[in-house]
């Protein structure tokens, strides 16, 4: 595996943005409660939709809020609703369910856009934060037509030849581990090990075109 080196391009500051606090006073908002806890014995498989609480104002929700559309000038911050748990300064939506529990498998369809990250973060996670910069998210990332992993501000390049139309994600959660998988001939091209001690969401990033979410999947068999 190739040595980590540190993040020299960060993710790209989009839109008009609210002013936000300095970093040493950037800290973990502290979400309410919800009930929408994953468990294995009351989901068969994981189903979300995207979360408009939490999309950045650059971002738009489609198809009933299963894909998530990049517009350039985005709309005035002081136009959307204000609320705790939305992105302020980045073109991030976080999915509507948190996992605690499980493994989970969901597919994305990647084909219209050139720049995004996907993956998943604690779902108390900083909105001051970019998805990949801290140490409460992992993603896989796209961008100048190569595959990064993506954790705590480090990259990691993956191995992958062209870019698919679509790809899966694999999470499990009680083993640690995060993979993407190549759909095409199911095998997991590229693993994350970490200790999940949070609930997780779904994590998107988008800096052009669109995504689209597939979730409610059986997991491709094979994988390890």
């Amino acid at each position: 595996m190739a040595t980590p080196v540190r993040v020299t391009r960060l993710c790209r500051l989009v839109g008009r943005t609210v002013s936000s606090p300095s970093a040493r006073h950037r800290q973990a908002v502290s979400l309410p409660a919800r009930t929408c806890f994953i468990s294995t014995t009351t989901w068969k498989n994981l189903l979300f939709k995207l979360d408009e609480r939490t999309a950045h104002s650059s971002l738009d929700l489609f198809k009933k809020d299963t894909g998530v559309i990049y517009r350039m000038l985005g709309l005035d911050p002081t136009h959307v609703q204000d609320n705790p748990e939305r992105f302020r300064d980045w073109a991030v939506v976080f999915g509507n369910e948190r996992i605690s529990s499980g493994r989970h498998y969901w597919e994305v369809t990647i084909k219209k856009s050139q720049e995004f990250r996907l993956g998943v973060a604690e779902a108390a996670m900083s909105r001051d934060d970019c998805v990949g910069t801290n140490r409460c998210s992992w993603v896989f990332s796209y961008a100048q037509r190569k595959w990064f992993a993506m954790t705590n501000g480090k990259t990691v390049p993956v191995t992958l030849v062209g870019k698919p139309d679509r790809v899966g994600i694999l999470l499990d959660y009680e083993a640690g581990l995060l993979g993407l998988v190549d759909i095409e001939n199911p095998r997991i091209i590229h693993a994350f090990k970490a200790q999940f001690k949070a609930p997780l969401c779904p994590a998107f990033g988008l800096w052009d075109g669109e995504l689209l979410t597939h979730s409610g999947l059986e997991e491709p068999e094979g994988l390890k």
